[in-house]
């Protein structure tokens, strides 16, 4: 079954998520609207610059959409900025940045530094064999993790980055950048799950 999974498309690593999405068998789309929204089974939030998107999201009218689906059960996968846009609270957040606050987190933006400290690294992940090689790009970190979050990968200090929450999933590092698939399949399983 071939699903029509959504890049939103306002900014960040989009061609990096469609290909990663193509790979693992997925048709795409890149959202930049509401009505192209309303048409997908899955979406990825990707990596990018968190306040810009949530500027972006309202200046193209569709946060409401993007609010009803997620509560209606939209499978939604977040990398970077995408976590920070799906946390319920934002430390260190800029000013005018409005989450979508519909993940039980709270996070920490630049958690990691700067662009200068950017690192790869191998991380185990829940419900996935095998360690997944991925990349931190100023990406933030789960200070901590609410009711009904399921914590998926942590590093060695114990620092969380990846967590689940029913329909959400979202880590604070990019898979798409490295080439690892698991995690884009990980996530069709979760829009197979909608499906049945």
């Amino acid at each position: 079954m071939s699903f029509l999974i959504g890049v939103l498309a306002l900014q960040g690593d989009v061609r990096e998520h469609s290909n990663a999405l193509r790979g693992v068998g997925a048709e795409v789309l890149e959202v930049r609207n509401a009505e192209e929204l309303s048409r997908v089974d899955g979406l990825v939030i990707p990596g990018g610059e968190s306040t810009t998107m949530s500027k972006l999201i309202d200046i193209f009218n569709m946060r409401q959409e993007l609010e009803n689906r997620i509560e209606s059960g939209l499978p939604v996968f977040g990398t970077c900025a995408g976590m920070i846009m799906l946390a319920s609270d934002v430390l260190d957040s800029a000013s005018g940045q409005k989450s979508l606050g519909k993940l039980n987190v709270t996070v920490r933006r630049n958690a990691f530094g700067s662009q200068l400290d950017s690192f790869e690294k191998d991380v185990m992940f829940e419900g996935i064999e095998g360690p997944l090689h991925v990349a931190f790009i100023r990406a933030p970190v789960v200070e901590s993790a609410g009711t009904g979050v399921e914590i998926l990968a942590r590093l060695e200090d114990g620092r969380i980055v990846a967590v689940r929450q029913g329909n959400l999933l979202a880590t604070s590092f990019h898979p798409e950048i490295t080439g690892e698939p698991r995690v884009h399949k990980y996530f069709l399983g979760m829009v197979a799950e909608t499906k049945v």
